[in-house]
């Protein structure tokens, strides 16, 4: 059993059932994610457009790749093409609609997270927990003709402080939460992506039902 499969078996063993592995892939070459695939992973994480389409056309059809880097919207069109099984970082308004756009434009149902910024450093995306419990309860979502939001999705602060890694843990969790009392009309929302290599046992103790894993399976970028 190669290095990156025995990996795997080690994080799924401490994954309660229910709880979803995302491989992140992105910066890795493609005989590792082969290694993967053939531990039978089946869900990777990109971070680039350019970056999926060159990797997707080679590896196998039946693998689920999750866009979760900083999507800019002129890049929008060439990853619907690409048909990704979700768009974790839905950062903005704007991001949504050319999203739901070009969705449109290609026939698709796109499956999305929208992505929430509670971490202490400015340079990560997303709504603040205000802005997205006003979208929804304003049912801005109901304007979506070709966009299917799944959840959320967020990073917890870049800190050895434990306490307040908890506390952006419980943040993300506990908005996603108030989304579904606010509006328990929704469907199919139910997906709580956040943790990573570092603090996914955190996080899935606050409620992740989606953990995005890399370094832990695939060992440091290359």
């Amino acid at each position: 059993m190669s290095d990156v499969a025995t990996n795997l078996r080690r994080i799924e063993a401490t994954l309660p059932q229910g709880v979803a592995l995302v491989a992140v892939s992105k910066f890795h070459p493609l005989p590792a994610i082969s290694e993967a695939y053939a531990a039978g992973q089946r869900v990777f994480g990109e971070s680039r457009v350019q970056e999926l389409a060159v990797k997707a056309p080679q590896l196998p059809d039946d693998i689920r790749w999750h866009f979760i880097g900083h999507l800019q919207t002129n890049k929008v069109r060439q990853l619907i093409r690409l048909r990704p099984a979700l768009i974790e970082s839905v950062d903005t308004d704007r991001l949504l609609s050319v999203i739901d756009a070009e969705a449109a434009k290609e026939g698709v149902v796109q499956n999305v997270l929208m992505q929430l910024h509670v971490a202490r450093e400015e340079t990560k995306f997303g709504f603040s927990p205000d802005e997205l419990l006003k979208y929804f309860s304003e049912r801005r979502f109901e304007n979506l003709k070709a966009t299917h939001i799944c959840g959320v999705m967020g990073m917890a602060s870049n800190t050895d402080y434990e306490s307040r890694v908890f506390e952006d843990f419980r943040l993300i969790s506990d908005t996603f939460r108030e989304i579904g009392r606010m509006c328990p009309d929704l469907r199919g929302f139910d997906t709580v992506s956040m943790g990573m290599s570092h603090d996914y046992l955190m996080a899935v103790d606050c409620g992740s039902t989606m953990v995005r894993i890399g370094t832990a399976i695939f060992g440091d970028r290359y």
